[in-house]
């Protein structure tokens, strides 16, 4: 702000970030507090300050399981329908599930053909049997009618016990892996599987994540996938 003349009020995201990617010590991801209490009296407006870089992401799960999982999200009609969305969702897209929770029926984009599902600024493609799911969840009637008009609030996909309110990140976290989907690893794989393939601002832009994290799981997926490679074509060589 000093060296750019800046007062409080005109902080915008852009200096944010430029400042951020400047760093050479992670101090500087704490003044994520401090923006926090200033937006809550505002003297800024609301801006985002990435969490705390961490270690690169561990425990993934193999590709020989996600699929077979998903598969099972999608047709075993054993499952409870909103067990199998979220799975489904966790296994495919990767979101947090803070974000996961708080899904709406507004979040679900239905058309004559297909259908998507808006995580970040651009909606992603769903498969048909998942948006025949989400469609379920979006039309189910309000629980507890009675408490919902003493406590109006959005329509949630994943409505939790409290009227008004989503599933706490915690009780989803819990009920699918009860039901066998293990949410880190699965998160960690479909990020993973999406960094391989997309740039990072895409990557960002899908998932709703920040572009920094965006950036760190690209940079790992492709650099993961380069070992991969050169593992490969070692293992051609010793068998010619």
């Amino acid at each position: 702000m000093d060296q750019r003349g800046l007062a409080l009020a005109d902080l915008a995201q852009e200096h944010i970030d430029d400042w951020i990617t400047g760093a050479t010590s992670q101090r500087r991801y704490l003044v994520r507090y401090f923006l926090k209490w200033t937006a809550s009296r505002r003297l800024t407006h609301e801006l985002t300050v990435p969490s705390i870089p961490r270690q690169e992401p561990q425990n993934f799960l193999d590709e020989d399981d996600r699929w077979p999982l998903l598969q099972r999200c999608l047709i075993d009609d054993a499952l409870p329908a909103d067990v199998r969305a979220a799975g489904a969702i966790t296994l495919l897209f990767g979101p947090s599930t803070e974000r996961l929770c708080h899904l709406t029926p507004e979040h679900l984009k239905l058309g004559d053909k297909h259908a998507h599902l808006v995580l970040g600024r651009h909606p992603v493609l769903l498969p048909p049997r998942l948006a025949e799911l989400l469609r379920r969840l979006a039309e189910q009637p309000k629980q507890r009618p009675q408490l919902s008009r003493v406590r109006p609030g959005p329509r949630w996909l994943f409505p939790g016990m409290v009227p008004g309110k989503p599933i706490s990140t915690h009780g989803m976290t819990q009920k699918l892996n009860r039901h066998g989907i293990p949410v880190r690893t699965a998160r960690n794989a479909a990020l993973a599987a999406l960094a391989a393939d997309l740039p990072s601002p895409i990557l960002a832009d899908v998932t709703g994540m920040h572009r920094h994290t965006a950036l760190r799981w690209v940079a790992y997926a492709r650099r993961d996938w380069a070992e991969y490679l050169a593992a490969r074509a070692a293992d051609d060589e010793d068998r010619d």
